[in-house]
Formats: C-alpha cells, structure tokens, sequence
C-alpha cells in the first residue's frame, strides 16, 4: 500500500517533491492558497486544493491528520510556514518535514515540532560544490558533521575486481551498501560481486575518507 503524503506549498520546491512522489507510485495531496499553483499542479498529484494550512478547521476537514507525512513547503511567508507546522503536530501527523529560509527559521521550524528541517537553497550550494570539487561523486547525501553516503563512479583500474578484492573497508574504512548500475540497484552486494566498468558504488563513512577515495584517478 502506498504512502501517503501532504504538500503544502505548490511552489518550485513543493511541486518538486510532490511530482517525484507521485511518479513514485505514492500518494499525494497537494495544497497551496494560490489557485494558479493548485491548477499546475493537478498533472502531478493525486489531489490538489485550494485551502490555507494556517487555518486549524481547513487542516481538519481536508484530513490532515490522515497523512502518513507532511512536508511544508511554503515560500517566503514565515509566519505561514511556522504556523502550518505547529498547527499540523499539535493535530497529530506523526512525520513533519518543513523547508526553512534561513537558520533562525529552521530553528523556530524545529521548536515548534517540525521532524526534519531542509534547506534547499544552503543545501543546493552545498551540493554543487561538492560535486565541483569531487567530479567523480555523483551524489551524496550528509548525515552528519563528519559522515556522508556517497555514489561514487568506480575508477577504470578498479573495475573486473570483486569488492573483496578491493577491500575498501581496510584501504579506505569505508563500507559499500549498494552497487548501482544504469536503472539496476544492488542492495548489500556479495563481497564476491564483480565490479563491472560503469558501476557506481553507494558508500558510507567519513568524509575525509570518502574524499580519499572518490579522488582516485
């Protein structure tokens, strides 16, 4: 059965989030005070509607408290941003995720009962860098100060080799969770896979280790 998820704000970033959970199968709400947005919308949600989430009645009669996660994606109004997601916990939604414009916001986002803050604009930049510093590094998500998952394309001299050959985890203290191959994902591969020329691997593990190896020529 597939989830189902709110999105409030139908702006550039919560239409983002909500058209990649629709095509992934899921099921979607979308919600935003502006009709223009709710229309644009429509092709990629399961519902979409024209209410305001700092209204405690709209949020009960649309069923707000139904949704397995709510994420907020309002714009540049703060005060509607904060006021969605106190409202949205103190009706029961177990999972809130709230974008906040700066630290100062995502820190009232998170006092207020938000489960997880993002920043799409600090994380973005964050990411390009990255990627700019590292070209071999196609993603990467952080985990924390000091610790990361990264898809790291494989260097050619590593390829025909199985992962207990390459022995990452005593070279590199890094540990392999996934081998991703055009569309095929492999979760938690055999040590005697082959690493085959095109293969990108998802690891775990500090980032100066990550950045150890994904600077591999």
């Amino acid at each position: 059965m597939a989830d189902q998820f709110a999105v409030i704000g139908l702006g550039r970033f919560g239409l983002s989030i909500a058209r990649s959970l629709f095509e992934s199968g899921q099921e979607v709400l979308g919600v935003d005070v502006n009709e223009e947005r709710v229309e644009n919308a429509h092709p990629y949600v399961t519902h979409a509607i024209i209410a305001d989430s700092t209204d405690e009645e709209t949020l009960k009669s649309i069923g707000i408290r139904n949704f397995d996660t709510v994420i907020v994606a309002i714009g540049n109004d703060i005060q509607a941003s904060i006021l969605s997601v106190l409202m949205i916990k103190e009706l029961g939604v177990k999972k809130v995720i709230a974008k906040a414009l700066n630290k100062l916001h995502g820190q009232v986002l998170t006092k207020v009962g938000a489960d997880w803050v993002v920043f799409p604009e600090r994380d973005m930049g964050i990411r390009v860098a990255h990627q700019l510093l590292s070209p071999n590094v196609l993603n990467f998500i952080e985990l924390s100060k000091d610790y990361s998952v990264e898809e790291i394309k494989i260097p050619e001299q590593m390829t025909d080799k199985t992962l207990r050959e390459l022995d990452l985890r005593a070279k590199f203290n890094l540990s392999v969770i996934a081998i991703r191959h055009e569309n095929d994902i492999n979760i938690s591969p055999s040590p005697d896979k082959i690493i085959d020329q095109g293969d990108v691997l998802v690891v775990i593990g500090e980032n100066r280790d990550l950045e150890r190896f994904a600077n591999l020529q």
